[in-house]
């Protein structure tokens, strides 16, 4: 009995079900946990269409970088959870329409597409490995694509650093030069101050009546 399409199975209902939980968890740490497990899920079917390479990138960068550094900002966060829950099920048909079309818009596609080369026994993936195909058609058929997504992260990335680089008037910074070239009697200074005459203290009364007696 072949072993496959039960797997699948497993995995595909694992990661519709992951998925769900991601977008209900009520909590957000549960709810990044959920999508790491859908990512796993995700990376086992990689294994079954024989893409491992595929598989491990996905384990890798957004298990091992991404969702770490999820959970670490929504657990230093103080999120409202309550707040952003307020509208799940107002929106909820919107979003209903909105993943039906995605999944008609990925039928279409898996429907008409030629996806014979995804056989090991009809393509040559097989002879030079996943890995190696997958690098040929990067750098030539694909390489325009390739380089317009790297233009577009690297615009992210910049805007991310000036939009969090922002100067604030009410934050105070050190700078470093000014610190380094400062002298001493720029740090300390002495003022000559004149001093205050001694104030003159009241006279007691009782003490000339005590020595006249």
């Amino acid at each position: 009995m072949d072993s496959v399409p039960l797997l699948f199975w497993i995995f595909s209902a694992t990661t519709l079900f992951s998925a769900v939980r991601v977008i209900t968890a009520r909590n957000p740490v549960h709810a990044v946990l959920y999508l790491v497990l859908a990512f796993f899920s995700a990376a086992c079917l990689w294994l079954l269409l024989q893409a491992e390479f595929l598989a491990i990138v996905l384990v890798l960068v957004y298990v091992g970088a991404v969702m770490v550094l999820f959970l670490f900002v929504v657990m230093m966060l103080d999120i409202h959870i309550d707040r952003t829950m307020a509208g799940f099920w107002r929106h909820l048909p919107v979003a209903g329409v909105v993943a039906a079309a995605i999944a008609l818009q990925l039928w279409l596609v898996l429907a008409n597409g030629h996806w014979q080369f995804l056989s090991p026994a009809t393509s040559d993936i097989a002879k030079v490995g996943n890995t190696k195909a997958l690098g040929i058609l990067t750098f030539t058929e694909y390489v325009l694509p390739l380089q317009l997504a790297g233009a577009i992260l690297l615009v992210a990335i910049v805007a991310a650093i000036a939009l969090t680089l922002r100067q604030r008037k009410d934050a105070l910074r050190q700078v470093v030069g000014k610190q380094v070239r400062v002298r001493r009697r720029d740090r300390v200074s002495l003022l000559q101050m004149p001093s205050a005459p001694r104030p003159s203290l009241p006279s007691d009364p009782a003490a000339p009546a005590a020595k006249e007696g």
